[in-house]
Formats: structure tokens, sequence, C-alpha cells
């Protein structure tokens, strides 16, 4: 007789419970072979950061550009595809289990970018 291991992930995206059978195929005579499954889950838990800073005191400041790094110290990514006009913004891609830096740079009427910010961290549980 032999025998071949599998893996059946169960990965819920609702709470909840469900079953459903899992059919095994081969070229043995006994062919083919049925196995009830069941499992429970909880939904994965979405994670943001809200993110606010002070505004800038410079007289020409037309919005602020937010970026993000997974290293202390950076490099760094811009978040946002458009100037934020605001002074908060809020990430919702982040991940459980990491940590983020961030830092905001302002933005004045003739495009030119300030130096970054001070970084703030956040851990995602």
């Amino acid at each position: 007789m032999l025998s071949a291991p599998f893996t059946v992930t169960f990965a819920p995206q609702a709470s909840g419970t469900t079953s459903a059978n899992l059919t095994f195929v081969s070229n043995a005579s006994t062919t083919p072979t049925v196995q009830s499954l069941s499992g429970s889950g909880t939904a994965p838990v979405a994670h943001s950061v809200a993110l606010n800073w002070n505004a800038s005191t410079s007289t020409n400041v037309v919005g602020y550009n937010v970026y993000r790094g997974t290293i202390s110290g950076g490099p760094y990514a811009q978040l946002n595809t458009a100037l934020n006009a605001g002074t908060n913004d809020t990430d919702t891609a982040v991940q459980s289990g990491h940590t983020y830096y961030y830092v905001v740079t302002a933005v004045d009427s003739s495009g030119s970018e300030s130096v970054f910010s001070s970084q703030v961290q956040a851990a995602i549980p």
C-alpha cells in the first residue's frame, strides 16, 4: 500500500463554519475515495494606521506627501498619489505582525518638497 501526504489549508474570509467533501482519485481499484472535511474560523482582522501631523509654518505650503518604510531610517515609499491637503491620513495597507515607519514632507506652490519630518513608528499586532 502506498501513501501520499497532502495539506488542506482553510483560510476563511468571513466568520462561521463550513464543510466540504474532498475526493481523491487514483489508479487504485478503490478509487475514488471521498473524505468529509469541516472547519470553523474567524475572519482576519483588518488593521490601519491613523496618521496626524502639525501643519507647516511656511506660508506657501499647498499640501503634504506621506511616506512609509519597513526599516527605521528608510528607505521610504510615497503612499499618496496626489498631494494631501490636510494634516491627516490613514494607511489601510498594513499587515499584522509588521512594524512600519512614517515620515511626511511639505510641498510648496512651486513644487519644492521639504526634508522628511521626524519619523514615527507603528507596530501592527
